[in-house]
């Protein structure tokens, strides 16, 4: 989730930004021209390096809207083992395949035996337009999600599908679980926006993309810039470039608009919520409110977990001291 006006507003910084984006691309490029399977730091190939990954498409519609939802597979998947991931406010579920070195969510769980979908809520990236930026607000995300859920049911031949929600796809997963309990296994909550952000009014039906909003969530130093001991710059590069293939210059602003509000307002009644669930976050997550969430196990079932991991932040799961924890503890819960 990101604030509706990026942070990023000084002109020398998006100047050394641009210059540092042209020279990676070039970097890049060269190395795919020779090649070169991915590797770590210490030149030694990734665990992925030596998979083989399956990709299709699944045709999807819902209000007369086409829904872009799509499954990755490896070898190691398993008929019984699927799961949805559903991206936040503003980018589409492009973000969970970042597909460098380790980092990708979506190569993690394939390897991890699991069919991995993903859906892109409607008027955000492969899926179709929409007329009215605040039509996918929060309830209308959640019957999405439900023509999706079932869909992979029929498609896989399962009765349940865990379920995995990060920023405001956990209002969105939140509120569909509430309501369409039957085919899911077990929720993820990942950087739960569980109360209002603070109040502020959206009056414009979409949101207007950047370069640099997209980089908003990383973690800063004290002068504003990305802190790259935290975040590798390659993984920065990519984050950015799909946000602006893919997402382009506008998203709908409906689900923003739901969640800038007062701090106090309650987004998701976890009491509601009947199946094993994780909430899962970083402890330096500006968008969170830890009240809340330090009690969540009081209203979910008595099978559910809370995992804070220290020093991240709403991006944990590409972050470098970070993402190796987040996998592990999400595998954990899920098997």
């Amino acid at each position: 989730m990101r604030t509706y006006k990026s942070k990023f507003e000084n002109n020398k910084n998006i100047g050394k930004i641009s210059i540092f984006i042209v020279m990676l691309f070039l970097c890049i490029t060269a190395v795919a021209g020779c090649g070169i399977t991915n590797k770590n730091s210490a030149g030694t190939k990734t665990p992925e390096a030596a998979v083989e990954y399956s990709y299709k498409e699944v045709p999807l519609e819902r209000n007369g809207i086409a829904l872009h939802l799509d499954c990755m597979t490896s070898e190691s998947t398993k008929a019984n083992k699927n799961i949805l991931l559903i991206h936040g406010v503003t980018y589409s579920s492009h973000e969970f395949d970042i597909d460098y070195e380790d980092y990708s969510l979506v190569r993690f769980l394939a390897r991890k035996g699991y069919a991995v979908w993903r859906l892109d809520i409607a008027g955000f990236g492969q899926s179709g337009e929409v007329s009215d930026g605040f039509l996918p607000d929060s309830d209308y995300a959640a019957e999405d999600i439900n023509a999706a859920v079932e869909k992979i049911c029929e498609v896989s031949g399962q009765n349940k599908i865990d379920l995995l929600g990060w920023s405001w796809g956990t209002v969105t997963t939140g509120r569909f679980v509430t309501t369409h309990p039957e085919h899911i296994e077990k929720l993820v909550l990942y950087a739960p926006i569980l109360s209002g952000v603070g109040k502020y009014e959206i009056t414009e039906p979409f949101h207007h993309n950047s370069w640099e909003h997209a980089a908003d969530d990383f973690q800063k130093n004290e002068d504003g810039t990305i802190n790259y001991e935290v975040t590798d710059p390659v993984v920065i590069e990519l984050f950015c470039s799909s946000s602006w293939h893919y997402d382009k210059e506008t998203s709908p602003n409906g689900g923003r608009r739901d969640i800038c509000v007062d701090k106090s307002q309650s987004l998701i009644d976890l009491s509601k919520i009947t199946v094993p669930t994780l909430v899962i976050c970083g402890d330096c997550d500006p968008y969170l409110n830890y009240d809340r969430i330090s009690a969540c196990l009081d209203e979910l079932p008595g099978d559910s977990v809370l995992e804070v991991i220290e020093g991240a932040s709403h991006v944990a799961y590409i972050e470098k001291p970070y993402y190796h924890d987040f996998q592990n503890r999400l595998i954990q819960f899920l098997d």
